[in-house]
């Protein structure tokens, strides 16, 4: 019987100000790197609540989605362990809300606000190519109407 792959979803939110993206730094095991507020979907949640859920953590400010910017699939090896990883990341543009005022989550180092010569000039930190991906797309205009995503209510269910 033949094991069946299963690519690691994640959600992303492109957020832009003043023509300067809102960004953060991460400490990971490959060091520190740079990405959107981003991360996985949980178990019980759609994907418009992970975005929302993801950039309160990682930000601690509101998002509110209102256009889905892509879908990107790619794959990751670790320089450090060689583990492989494939990702399926959704990117999501939207609303920055509120600031609250609450720790961000473990292994931020801090958000920034970066232009776009900022963030190209930075690539070698970037967490993954898809990260200049998104924002080339955000950039050319490319949304999609959060309508085209379902998430079936035994989804989120308890």
């Amino acid at each position: 019987m033949s094991t069946i792959w299963k690519p690691s979803v994640t959600v992303a939110a492109i957020i832009e100000r003043d023509q300067r993206f809102l960004m953060i730094e991460e400490e990971t095991p490959d060091g520190i790197r740079i990405n959107q507020a981003a991360g996985h979907l949980d178990p019980h949640e759609s994907l418009v609540q992970a975005v929302i859920r993801e950039t309160l953590e990682e930000t601690a400010h509101d998002f509110t989605p209102t256009a889905l910017v892509g879908t990107y699939l790619s794959k990751f090896v670790s320089p450090v362990s060689s583990e492989e990883v494939t990702y399926l990341r959704f990117a999501f543009t939207g609303e920055l809300g509120q600031q609250h005022e609450q720790p961000l989550d473990t292994g931020i180092l801090r958000t920034l606000w970066m232009s776009y010569q900022e963030i190209v000039a930075c690539q070698e930190r970037h967490r993954s190519p898809l990260v200049l991906q998104c924002i080339d797309d955000y950039l050319r205009g490319q949304r999609a109407p959060l309508s085209l995503l379902f998430t079936h209510p035994s989804i989120l269910g308890s």
